[in-house]
């Protein structure tokens, strides 16, 4: 029996990159999967990798997680097709590169709206389906920069400091429900998100090498490295934690 054998999980952000990768680390240990996002197209290529590479049960589910009525109608939907919702992966995210100075005020919205207020709506909506399941584990991907800052990250680094926080609150008020909730905080992962940040200029090689050497371990993460934590806090294993804030970085906040 593998590590999620009857349990059934919900993705946002499952089409590509870290969700992605998640998604099939899911199926692989025996669980049922949706995957959410806005990107149909996206959505189709993971459902058909996991058809592909797993046969497991799978649904894709076209979701904005701004909105309170998508993440209803995905929860909903999860609950229904899968007879149950136990894991739900609050994967969802958005980035500005700014500074308070240099963002706009719509900007600014997006990332909060996105980053923090998608987490609330998502949770919000899958509660009820995990209280009739017993419980279940939400896992909330934040960032090593809801733990410490950068320069040029001020919405990006409140706005996943607030996922952190969020983490903490809902662990308190849900653990009496048998649900926990915890957080992964990556530092930088190679995925769709991050693919674009270092030009290909002399400037963007230097950057790139500069950005790398504040790692100790020296390479920027990959998918897998974020989904193999994710698989465990969806499991039976990490029955006992809750309320956790866990850098997932290379070492960079062992500094």
């Amino acid at each position: 029996m593998t590590r999620l054998t009857g349990k059934s999980a919900l993705i946002t952000g499952g089409g590509t990159g870290i969700g992605q990768a998640m998604a099939l680390a899911f199926a692989r240990e025996g669980a049922q999967v949706a995957v959410a996002g806005r990107r149909k197209n996206k959505l189709e290529e993971t459902l058909r990798l996991l058809l592909q590479d797993t046969g497991c049960s799978a649904l894709a589910l076209e979701c904005d997680v701004t909105k309170a009525a998508d993440t209803i109608h995905a929860a909903k939907s999860a609950e229904e097709v899968f007879g149950k919702l136990n894991v739900l992966v609050n994967n969802a995210g958005a980035l500005s590169v700014s500074t308070v100075e240099t963002i706009s005020e719509d900007d600014w919205d997006d990332v909060m709206t996105t980053n923090i207020k998608g987490p609330f709506l998502m949770s919000r909506a899958a509660l009820p389906a995990m209280r009739r399941a017993g419980g279940g584990s939400i896992i909330n991907v934040g960032s090593v920069l809801g733990i410490v800052a950068i320069r040029d990250r001020a919405a990006y680094c409140a706005s996943k400091g607030g996922v952190s926080m969020l983490t903490r609150a809902m662990a308190l008020d849900h653990a009496h429900d048998n649900i926990r909730v915890n957080c992964l905080c990556p530092s930088i992962v190679e995925s769709d998100m991050t693919r674009n940040f270092f030009a290909e200029t002399e400037a963007g090689r230097q950057a790139r090498e500069s950005r790398l050497a504040s790692i100790p371990l020296g390479r920027f993460g990959k998918p897998n490295d974020i989904a193999g934590l994710a698989v465990f806090l969806a499991s039976d294993e990490s029955s006992w934690m809750t309320g956790t804030v866990i850098p997932v970085d290379g070492g960079v906040t062992a500094y």
